[in-house]
């Protein structure tokens, strides 16, 4: 069985399935608050203590503080300090240009006051445009705020494998990168995960079941045409063309459910209990629409995948050409597929 807590720096414990929150900003469907932290509380009390959100995520911050500050009033202030949430600092593209420490101080102190703590558990930051150099300029004040005690952890989001050797030159003390990871994505694994394992930097993976499409839902499923209902779901299927054609991808379901069958469970499952058996792999995020999905998802961290297993896994993904590049690079190119979809400027409320 997989160890359910992993400690990802001194005295700091995380649950290795994270809650992630980007399904509660609303452009899932319509909110009900009162339901949606409930739903939060559902997820600490199977075991997943962890919560990832961001200043981008529009309302999700105070939905998490909200969550923390029922738990503080109904179980006690260690009930709370036990629930750990990682944000995520994402300056707007046409700010960079511009990027100020006042800047970067506003947005931490946005998120405290949102989520109801005077210490940030993890900041995870994001840039968009290696053109524009301030990010280790804006890196060196969120660490000042570590100093201070507003921050406990830096990370940083879709960082290349240069560009977070740079970072570590200039001495910034990265704990971890959330990336994208999975069956269909492996990019992290070809230079930037030996370079995290020499510099102790964990990576915290989002995309472990591609949006949904590694799925039981999917399986013998015909191909579905463009567009699709939303821009995750169009961002993941740009993954699969990628890993290879619509057969390979179910084959590679296939499979995963032939695993998920051994284990008794589903393809989801499956899907992410790889990720966190990958190098460097401190836990997988997971969204959840209710309650129930909490209870499946804590599942992940009961999988041990056997040599049969991963053999019947890695047989598929060996027939796939791979993704090309380092992690987040076809997702940086603005004019290309992947990066054509994006969004950048989100705290301003643009797209």
């Amino acid at each position: 069985m997989t160890a359910k807590t992993f400690e990802l720096s001194p005295g700091y414990k995380i649950s290795r399935v994270i809650r992630g929150g980007w399904q509660l900003a609303g452009g899932h469907g319509a909110i009900d608050r009162v339901q949606a932290v409930t739903d939060l509380i559902a997820a600490f009390d199977v075991g997943i203590r962890t919560y990832d959100c961001a200043d981008i995520y529009t309302g999700v911050e105070e939905l998490i503080g909200e969550a923390r500050e029922r738990l503080r009033n109904e179980r006690g202030a260690e009930a709370a300090g036990a629930m750990k949430v990682h944000t995520k600092l994402v300056p707007d593209l046409e700010k960079l240009a511009t990027i100020s420490r006042d800047y970067i101080r506003g947005i931490v102190d946005k998120s405290l006051r949102k989520l109801k703590t005077e210490q940030l558990d993890l900041v995870q930051f994001h840039w968009w445009d290696y053109a524009l150099p301030g990010y280790l300029e804006a890196l060196s004040w969120l660490d000042e705020m570590r100093r201070e005690g507003k921050v406990r952890n830096v990370g940083t989001t879709n960082f290349d494998t240069p560009h977070i050797a740079e970072i570590l030159a200039a001495g910034i003390p990265l704990v971890s990168q959330q990336l994208q990871y999975s069956v269909l994505d492996q990019r992290p694994s070809h230079s930037l995960a030996k370079l995290a394992a020499e510099n102790d930097v964990r990576f915290l993976c989002y995309g472990s079941v591609a949006g949904g499409f590694l799925s039981d839902k999917w399986l013998g499923q015909p191909e579905p045409e463009m567009p699709l209902e939303n821009r995750s779901l169009v961002k993941y299927k740009l993954i699969i063309d990628d890993f290879g054609d619509w057969e390979l991808f179910q084959s590679l379901l296939g499979a995963l459910k032939a695993v998920g069958d051994r284990h008794g469970v589903d393809i989801a499952t499956i899907a992410s209990a790889w990720v966190l058996e990958q190098p460097q792999v401190a836990a997988v995020i997971v969204g959840a629409r209710n309650q129930a999905h909490a209870l499946a998802n804590a599942k992940i961290m009961d999988i041990s995948l056997s040599d049969e297993d991963r053999g019947q896994i890695s047989d598929i993904i060996a027939q796939s050409p791979g993704l090309e590049g380092d992690v987040y690079t076809l997702e940086r190119d603005r004019a290309g597929r992947h990066g054509s979809i994006m969004h950048y400027n989100l705290n301003a409320g643009k797209v």
